[in-house]
C-alpha cells in the first residue's frame, strides 16, 4: 500500500481542514495509506507524523485554521534540514508528500521534487497571490470576514461623522482589499498595485460630507501602507475626523464559506488523481471554474496580477 502524507505550511487559512479532510478521504477510498505531518516542514524534519483514517478528519470541514497545524522554520531552507527531511520520509516509506501553504511551502515543495520527492501543491493562503489560479483557499472565507467587518465599523462611524481607514492582508496582493471595498460599497481603495494620490482622495471624501454624506470608508491593502499614515494623512487633507483600524489575523479566522469547502474538496480530489496517474511536481489551483495544474517552475515564472477590469469596475462604482 503507498503512502501519501500531508502538511500544511506557513500561516493558517480557512479551508485548510476542508483541503485535508478530501485529501484524506479520497486517499483511503482509493487505496493509499494516509500520514500527517504535524506542524509543516518543521513537523517533517522533526519526524512529527501521524496515521490518519476516515475518522480522524471529521468534524473538521467546518473548521478554520488547520488541525494539523503549521510552522515556519528557516532550518528547512538548508540543505542539511532538507536532508533529515528526505530521510524520515524514506524511513516511513511515504512516496507522495501534498503540501497546503503559500509561496514559502511551495518553494520548500520544491526543492524537495528536485530532491527525488514526489510533491505537489495546494494554494493555502487568504492572500490570493498564487500565479495561475483565480482563488487561493480562504481568500472567499476572508471576504466575508472582512465585509463583514466593514458593516460593524460603519455603523459607528455613522454615528460620529467620521472617516474610518481599514487595513487589510495581502501582502503586495491587493485582491482582499479590491473584493472586499467592491462587495462594502467603500469610497476609496489603496492597493500596491496602482498609484494613488491622498490629496485627491482627500478632496473626494471632503465633497462626500459636503454633500451630506454621515461616514466615509477607505480600504487599504497593507502592501499599499499603513492604516494609520493614511488616516493620518487623510485628516491633514481633509481636517475631517478620521480613524484607523488594523483587522489584522482576525481575517484568518472564520468558519469557512461553502465555496471554500467544495473547492478544497475538488482540489483534495484532483490530487489523488494526479498520484494514480503519475503527474508529480505540480501545485493546483481554479481557473475558469475548473480545477487545474502547473509545474512549480511554471508557476514561479509567472506573475500573480490584480484584475484590472475590476479595479475599474470599483472606479466607476464609486
Amino acid at each position: 500500500m503507498e503512502k501519501i502524507a500531508v502538511l500544511t505550511s506557513g500561516g493558517d487559512s480557512q479551508g485548510m481542514n476542508s483541503a485535508i479532510r478530501a485529501i484524506v478521504r479520497t486517499g483511503i477510498a482509493h487505496g493509499f495509506e494516509m500520514i500527517g505531518v504535524r506542524r509543516g516542514f518543521k513537523g517533517l524534519m522533526e519526524n512529527d507524523f501521524i496515521t490518519l483514517g476516515t475518522s480522524d478528519v471529521s468534524d473538521i470541514l467546518y473548521r478554520g485554521g488547520t488541525f494539523l497545524q503549521s510552522a515556519r522554520s528557516d532550518e528547512f531552507k538548508t540543505e542539511a534540514g532538507q536532508n533529515k527531511a528526505i530521510n524520515n520520509l524514506h524511513e516511513h516509506g511515504i512516496e507522495h508528500l501534498v503540501v497546503i501553504g503559500g509561496d514559502g511551502s511551495y518553494r520548500g515543495a520544491q526543492a524537495l521534487f528536485n530532491r527525488g520527492i514526489k510533491t505537489y501543491g495546494l494554494p493555502g493562503t487568504i492572500d490570493n497571490d498564487i500565479p495561475l489560479t483565480d482563488y487561493t483557499i480562504g481568500f472567499d472565507t476572508t471576504l466575508n470576514v472582512v465585509t463583514n467587518a466593514i458593516s460593524n465599523l460603519r455603523d459607528t462611524m455613522s454615528s460620529h461623522e467620521r472617516v474610518s481607514v481599514i487595513e487589510v492582508m495581502g501582502r503586495s496582493c491587493g485582491d482582499i482589499a479590491l473584493q472586499a471595498g467592491i462587495s462594502s460599497g467603500v469610497d476609496a481603495v489603496l492597493i500596491p498595485e496602482f498609484e494613488w494620490d491622498i490629496k485627491e482622495i482627500s478632496d473626494q471624501l471632503a465633497k462626500g460630507f459636503q454633500r451630506g454624506k454621515t461616514h466615509s470608508i477607505v480600504m487599504v491593502a497593507e502592501g499599499a501602507g499603513t492604516a494609520e499614515d493614511v488616516a493620518s494623512l487623510i485628516e491633514k487633507h481633509s481636517d475631517l475626523d478620521t480613524r484607523p483600524t488594523v483587522l489584522g489575523h482576525i481575517q484568518r479566522g472564520g468558519i469557512p464559506t461553502a465555496f471554500d469547502r467544495i473547492f478544497t474538496s475538488r482540489m483534495g480530489h484532483k490530487v489523488i488523481e494526479l498520484i494514480e496517474n503519475e503527474i508529480t511536481g505540480v501545485a493546483l489551483g481554479m481557473e475558469k471554474n475548473e480545477i487545474t495544474y502547473h509545474s512549480f517552475d511554471d508557476i514561479f515564472d509567472s506573475e500573480n496580477v490584480v484584475d484590472k477590469h475590476l479595479y475599474q469596475i470599483f472606479q466607476d462604482l464609486i
